[in-house]
């Protein structure tokens, strides 16, 4: 039986314990190697450890981070535990590195937002908070860590989780919020309960992490979407004179042979003749299955379409309100012309208009200024050279999602979650 997988990633200010939660994980569930801990014991002994493990370095990759002592790239680590793989993304609590924050959590799960229980509830804990939320990342824990330096107070973890909840109502999107007292660099409520901490009667973070449910890619909660990715011609395949086939990965939902399908954008409809995978042909498929379909007739598909059911159709439009998280230094201005990568389909998007801006003080939208800089989040209008078939972002991450490719130097310069079409 195959393990399922669950992505979460951690977040919050700089210094809060986030690298130094995943060592924590990491080696209380045994997946360090040997070797790791000897390199990671030596490089604690050069940063003055007098013998302690500096777990955040399992983590903290980039020699800069080390030299700092902060995680400047989003790090990426595998474990598997009895009952669950994961992946976790490490991203940075730097401001000036929140587009790196975007994009280690856009494909996350859950959501692990560290607070110190000494500094509380910090600006960038919120910011990152919200972008967890307008990300659409379902399910969030609050761990106050450095429960250690405030005594294990109960009245203390109290106070903050009472500040997180007030803030926690600006957040749409998220469906739970879990909060855990914990001590990172000692290992209380990581993946063992802490008796220091009795009045906690929770689950720990390990606990909750194996039992949170991922229900991203049931088939019975999205609408079928199949974007396809190549049309497959030889002489002859799977014993079919005359074969085509239409590959691809199932964003969502399910696929059955001999139902009705439609192709967007250009609304031709037919049936399921079969469904071949490298295991075979299939009755059913779904998500997130990687698949050759082929239809009972001819039409004219090509990359960068969309399969769905009829009755459960996305949107298809040239025209688009989008939030943009701007990843360069050069400015995003009004009539700027790039490509847009969406799904399997790439075309040529121009911005219209930059409508509002994420202020990162007060985390509410105001006036923009017409322009976003380096790491601005900001509301844009789009305009595309051919039409885009996709769902809301809130509805669908895998189709409500873009980038932004520079023409010139073929560059990744925004990552957007589409809002509606204007």
């Amino acid at each position: 039986m195959t393990l399922d997988l669950l992505r979460f990633t951690t977040a919050g200010s700089v210094d809060d314990g986030k690298s130094t939660l995943i060592g924590r994980l990491l080696y209380d569930s045994k997946q360090v190697f040997e070797d790791q801990l000897e390199h990671v014991a030596q490089a604690s002994e050069r940063r003055g450890g007098e013998g302690a493990l500096d777990l955040a370095l399992l983590t903290d990759g980039l020699r800069a981070e080390r030299e700092q002592g902060i995680t400047i790239d989003v790090a990426y680590r595998y474990f598997a535990t009895a009952k669950r793989r994961f992946i976790i993304a490490d991203c940075p609590g730097h401001r000036q590195y929140t587009r790196n924050m975007v994009t280690g959590a856009s494909t996350a799960d859950v959501s692990v937002v560290l607070i110190d229980a000494r500094r509380g509830v910090l600006e960038q804990s919120k910011r990152h908070a919200f972008i967890s939320a307008l990300l659409g990342i379902p399910e969030m824990v609050v761990a106050i860590n450095k429960m250690d330096l405030v005594d294990y107070s109960q009245e203390r973890y109290e106070e903050l989780v009472a500040e997180f909840a007030g803030f926690a109502e600006k957040l749409t999107g998220v469906k739970s919020i879990a909060y855990i007292p914990m001590s990172a660099l000692n290992g209380d409520n990581v993946v063992e309960r802490s008796e220091l901490m009795s009045w906690y009667d929770g689950p720990v973070l390990l606990d909750l992490l194996e039992q949170v449910e991922v229900a991203y890619d049931h088939p019975n909660d999205k609408p079928a979407r199949f974007p396809v990715q190549w049309v497959i011609r030889p002489a002859s395949a799977a014993g079919v004179e005359d074969y085509r086939g239409y590959s691809g990965q199932l964003a969502s939902g399910a696929l059955k042979r001999g139902e009705e399908i439609m192709v967007l954008p250009g609304g031709g409809r037919t049936r399921i003749a079969a469904i071949d995978t490298y295991d075979g042909e299939l009755e059913e498929a779904m998500a997130p299955m990687s698949l050759t379909l082929r239809l009972q007739d001819e039409l004219d598909i090509s990359r960068g379409e969309l399969i769905c059911h009829p009755e459960e159709a996305p949107l298809v439009a040239r025209e688009l309100e989008a939030d943009i998280c701007w990843m360069t230094d050069e400015l995003l201005r009004p009539r700027s012309r790039y490509v847009i990568k969406q799904t399997s389909r790439s075309a040529v998007a121009v911005v219209d208009a930059v409508e509002d801006l994420l202020d990162v003080h007060t985390l509410e939208r105001v006036a923009a200024p017409q322009e976003l800089g380096l790491n601005d989040i900001g509301r844009v209008h789009l305009r595309t050279s051919t039409p885009l078939v996709f769902d809301p972002y809130t509805s669908n991450r895998r189709t409500g999602s873009f980038i932004l490719i520079d023409e010139t130097s073929n560059r990744t310069v925004g990552a957007g979650m589409i809002a509606a079409a204007a």
